[in-house]
């Protein structure tokens, strides 16, 4: 899972914020979260999810560190959704709307390793066979690349390289989305994060991966024929 930092509320009012959160309780589960979309809204949800709340009206208080499963995380992401409407969607929706969208993938022991796609209302869909990636925010400069090279079969190496370059593209032709990069990588059955990284605007390793990318591109169009 890759996601930009990048905030604005217009041209002269930009800023970094993290929008891909980790939760780790090793040999458990781990659970990655981005975030697209109206940032006090997904540091609400964050905090519910995080602090806990009661998700089900019994006075049970949840957490995504204490639900049993992947399915029940997503779900429990819905409610806090929800419950952020309830308390402040009239006045967010009168004063530019109510605006958010999340991915949430990981695993908790003994489940399988599961990708959701949480929308505005809290519902959700999940990643599967035939839509083996899902995407949220910005996404039309760098989708071309993900739909041209990820399958069910795409290795986790060339799985990265894909998320890096269509990162890379979007940043090339939209504003609104910028470094640095945060990037987490999962492995099946680890129940643990394999690969965490901050990428900064000078990391060498994207920077040559960019280029690389640039003069093929161009490569490419000059061999192309008509």
């Amino acid at each position: 899972m890759i996601a930009d930092t990048r905030t604005n509320a217009g041209l002269d009012n930009i800023a970094t914020f993290k929008k891909l959160h980790v939760f780790e309780e090793r040999g458990d589960r781990v659970v990655a979260l981005a975030t697209a979309g109206n940032l006090s809204i997904s540091q609400s949800v964050l905090t519910l999810i995080s602090e806990g709340f009661d998700a089900n009206g019994d006075g049970t208080i949840q957490t995504i560190n204490t639900v049993p499963s992947m399915f029940r995380a997503a779900q429990l992401v819905g409610q806090a959704i929800r419950e952020v409407r309830r308390v402040d969607g009239e006045s967010l929706e009168q004063s530019g709307g109510f605006e958010v969208q999340m991915l949430l993938g990981g695993q908790v022991r003994d489940g399988r390793l599961r990708l959701f796609q949480i929308y505005n209302a809290g519902n959700f869909i999940e990643a599967t066979i035939d839509t083996p990636y899902l995407q949220i925010g910005e996404h039309k400069y760098g989708k071309p690349i993900l739909d041209r090279v990820v399958t069910p079969e795409t290795s986790l190496e060339d799985a990265q390289k894909a998320a890096l370059l269509s990162m890379d593209s979007t940043m090339k032709s939209n504003l609104s989305v910028g470094m640095p990069l945060d990037l987490a990588v999962i492995e099946t059955d680890a129940c643990r994060v394999s690969t965490k990284r901050r990428i900064m605007k000078d990391d060498p390793q994207f920077s040559e991966m960019s280029h690389a990318w640039s003069e093929a591109l161009r490569d490419a169009f000059v061999k192309m024929p008509i």
